[in-house]
């Protein structure tokens, strides 16, 4: 049975899988342009729109409908697409980037992400829906989540059509568990989320390609 299960899966990763060969799309740029902008825009700007009486209303529903929840799965998912990227990768399924080009543009999107975050998080002083401290906006977790969904996404889409959408719906899952634990409002996960997506999307922007087939520098245009 395990065995059927393993070959299903492999099966299923495959079907969508575009042009399979022996060589890797290496370091192609992202180039910037206004329609990768929006996602994060609106993200962050729908955060901003709620962040009055929707919060509010959303957390006092979480409380009555949903009291004795807790789970820490959102600690695990948040990283999860990370995991995922590069287990496809040693098992066959190339990536976009090669190992040391990759590495380099998630560890900045990681340094960008956390730094955005954090200096919100410390500058706002927003207490958590729990009241266990101040620092609930923007959600930690969620502009993780998304971050590395996005890393997952550009590193596959080309090969896997649907990644994106797995990618931002396991993402999205980090977003609303936060929100059932009682640690984050709506408005604190919107605006992480869009500062997830702009820190790795600024990662591919701005990564030289200083390993592995010389390429163009990115073209920002708008």
């Amino acid at each position: 049975m395990r065995l059927l299960s393993f070959l299903l899966l492999f099966y299923l990763l495959h079907l969508p899988v575009r042009a399979q060969d022996s060589t890797r799309s290496y370091n192609r740029p992202l180039h910037l342009s206004k329609a990768q902008l929006w996602a994060p825009v609106l993200l962050g700007a729908s955060g901003l729109l709620l962040s009055g009486s929707t919060k509010w209303n959303l957390a006092q529903w979480r409380n009555e409908n949903l009291p004795d929840f807790s789970t820490y799965a959102d600690d695990v998912l948040a990283f999860s697409p990370i995991v995922i990227a590069y287990g496809l990768d040693a098992f066959g399924l190339k990536s976009h980037n090669d190992f040391w080009n990759r590495s380099a543009i998630l560890c900045k999107g990681e340094l960008m992400m956390l730094g955005s975050v954090y200096a919100l998080k410390y500058s706002t002083h927003v207490p958590r829906p729990d009241g266990s401290d101040i620092y609930s906006f923007p959600s930690g977790h969620t502009a993780q989540a998304f971050m590395a969904a996005t890393f997952l996404s550009q590193e596959y889409k080309h090969k896997i059509v649907w990644m994106p959408y797995a990618a931002y719906t396991l993402a999205a899952s980090v977003g609303a568990l936060r929100i059932a634990n009682n640690k984050h409002y709506i408005s604190d996960v919107l605006v992480g989320a869009g500062l997830g997506i702009l820190a790795q999307k600024v990662a591919y922007w701005t990564h030289q390609y200083r390993w592995g087939r010389h390429v163009p520098k990115p073209i920002f245009t708008f």
